[in-house]
């Protein structure tokens, strides 16, 4: 079975924010020559994570960053901090309960996906970055 290998980079805010990476998979699928199969997808770094929602301003600009304050507060201590030296301890603890991957399933070159349910990626760190996500398709 194919395997093919792609890469979508993008630039984040940090703090939380929440990116819509569905149509980057869709761009990725498009320049597939698979067109049925698994998209697997992960991102690099221990500060970020992919999951589903639905992509929609009160989800995504409150009620998701409320629940993670919630979680693990960004002025919580963290041996994690002591140890390092830096301000993210929260950030390693919100991205590991997300996850770094998800695989996604598609077909006729379109993710499988609900109606209301969009890919996103979430970087918890402190700073700006580029986060890189690694796309692995498997099909025919």
């Amino acid at each position: 079975m194919p395997i093919e290998t792609h890469d979508i980079k993008v630039d984040t805010k940090g703090n939380t924010d929440i990116l819509d990476l569905t149509p980057r998979l869709i761009e990725v699928l498009n320049l597939s020559e698979l067109s049925t199969g698994l998209a697997g997808m992960f991102v690099i770094g221990s500060t970020a994570g992919l999951t589903t929602v639905e992509y929609e301003p009160g989800l995504v600009n409150h009620d998701l960053r409320a629940c993670f304050e919630k979680i693990a507060p960004e002025d919580g201590e963290y041996q994690h901090e002591a140890t390092w030296h830096d301000d993210n301890g929260h950030s390693h603890i919100r991205a590991s309960l997300i996850g770094p991957s998800l695989t996604v399933p598609f077909t006729n070159g379109q993710p499988i996906l609900g109606t209301w349910q969009q890919i996103v990626l979430i970087d918890f760190d402190t700073r700006q970055r580029q986060r890189r996500v690694v796309v692995q398709l498997v099909g025919e």
